[in-house]
């Protein structure tokens, strides 16, 4: 277990068990064991099994956790997930932390892959974007690429990322682009890559004749701009495109032929995936 999932689980204990379970603490005999089956109640592609046993191994290390599927899986409603056994005040403690982030990461990886599968033929990569839940985006990101997409960058720490607003202080799309030549050149960050967000084919022309950029980001592009956009480029650097992309639009998207497509909707618009945990 890596820190950041270990720090993540130690303030979930923190924040939802603090001292204890009192109401297991006033209702079940501490040595009493039991065991418990997580059920999901729709369709789903499951997602967090992993971190289920973390969180018990982490909480109780005592807890016998048995997996009856894997993360991925494309379950029916009524399947049984996984089984877990032991102390039962360990589990009734940890049932709502697991519930919590199985739910939301089956969530996003049942809503990821209802858009890759949309352009499964295609040579076209969905990724994900920073409009992740604060302080959990490991789980998030982790989740996008169990429905089957890639993460983007991880934060604004790893890519530079030279959006509308960094252009407009920078007073320009040439002026952004030489002083972050300059600091990568300063920084010997050699291999960070450079992306530039461009608002329309006036801009994009403009960031071509720049360079020194490694991708071009088309922000909010009709269809029928994307496909010029992409006839302009004609290859010179990868097309990402972005912007109000839904199940409706995103073949037409990428059908025009950009390499990348990033949606924000994967993880920031999220419906919980209904599952249960019942003791047995």
């Amino acid at each position: 277990m890596n820190k950041i999932m270990s720090d993540f689980i130690k303030k979930s204990i923190e924040e939802d068990i603090g001292e204890g379970d009192i109401t297991s603490m006033a209702c079940i005999n501490k040595t009493i064991s039991g065991k418990a089956q997580l059920i999901t109640k729709e369709k789903c592609k499951i997602a967090g099994i992993e971190i289920a046993k973390s969180i018990y191994s982490f909480y109780d290390k005592k807890l016998n956790f048995y997996p009856l599927h894997k993360d991925g899986d494309n379950l029916k409603k009524g399947s049984v997930v996984f089984e877990v056994s032991g102390n039962q005040r360990s589990i009734l403690a940890t049932e709502r932390l697991v519930l919590n982030c199985m739910q939301r990461m089956s969530g996003i990886a049942t809503k990821t892959q209802s858009f890759t599968q949309k352009i499964k033929d295609l040579n076209t990569i969905i990724l994900d974007t920073r409009k992740t839940c604060p302080s959990i985006r490991f789980l998030d990101k982790e989740a996008v690429k169990i429905g089957g997409a890639k993460n983007h960058r991880k934060g604004l720490y790893d890519t530079i990322m030279i959006k509308d607003n960094h252009i407009d202080f920078a007073g320009g799309i040439e002026n952004a682009i030489i002083r972050s030549e300059k600091y990568l050149k300063k920084k010997k960050l050699t291999q960070t890559t450079v992306i530039i967000e461009v608002r329309s084919l006036k801009e994009l022309n403009t960031v071509l004749r720049c360079g020194k950029i490694n991708r071009i980001l088309l922000d909010n592009f009709s269809v029928q701009k994307t496909k010029q956009a992409v006839k302009i480029v004609n290859q010179k650097y990868p097309l990402e495109t972005s912007g109000n992309i839904t199940l409706n639009n995103i073949r037409d998207y990428a059908m025009c032929g950009v390499d990348y497509i990033s949606i924000g909707n994967l993880t920031h618009s999220i419906k919980n995936i209904d599952l249960s945990m019942a003791c047995i």
